[in-house]
């Protein structure tokens, strides 16, 4: 950051009185500018024994499956963006959201939040952030092809919990060098 977006005049790294650690503060107005992590929504939409995967039509990624999942929106709750993601990614309607991960990436400044929900239907296609979408098994599971680690510690739960029916809140933080590792 090198402006500030209230005067425009050049901002500078220092700690805030109050703070414990550097921001981007403005040199003229003061005004702090805070950077936070972003919130990552999606849903592991099931229908009977299946979940529904996306193929990424876009990068990072591209070509590898996922569940419908994005950044949420100002002005939207969590569980909204989740289904909102659900229906620009798949086509897909869904139902009786619950949260179910919840994914830590400090290395990368982002918050996943992944929710359980029903297939309203199966009528699903692909948006225009998808290749293709499909329902999975279990056994079908494409799992050497997914996208992103939280993808595959969501299917990896949901599919132990689903033995019990048992499905708590799972809350885990994804280092970077097991990111690293995966993805090899």
């Amino acid at each position: 950051m090198k402006f500030c977006s209230q005067c425009g005049d050049s901002v500078i790294e220092r700690v805030p009185d109050g703070d414990n650690r550097q921001r981007f503060v403005c040199a003229s107005c003061d005004t702090i500018h805070y950077q936070n992590p972003r919130i990552v929504a999606g849903c592991l939409p099931v229908w009977d024994e299946h979940v529904l995967l996306c193929r990424r039509a876009i990068e990072p990624r591209r070509g590898y499956w996922t569940l419908p999942a994005g950044f949420m929106e100002n002005g939207e709750t969590v569980q909204q963006a989740a289904a909102r993601e659900t229906l620009e990614e798949a086509c897909a309607r869904v139902t009786d959201l619950q949260l179910y991960t919840l994914f830590d990436l400090p290395h990368i400044n982002q918050v996943y939040m992944f929710f359980r929900a029903e297939l309203v239907d199966e009528r699903f296609s692909p948006g225009d952030e998808s290749l293709e979408v499909r329902l999975f098994r279990q056994a079908d599971i494409p799992w050497s092809e997914l996208a992103f680690p939280t993808v595959g510690r969501t299917l990896e739960y949901f599919f132990a919990d689903r033995v019990q029916q048992t499905f708590p809140v799972r809350n885990e933080a994804i280092e970077a060098m097991r990111v690293a590792r995966r993805q090899v």
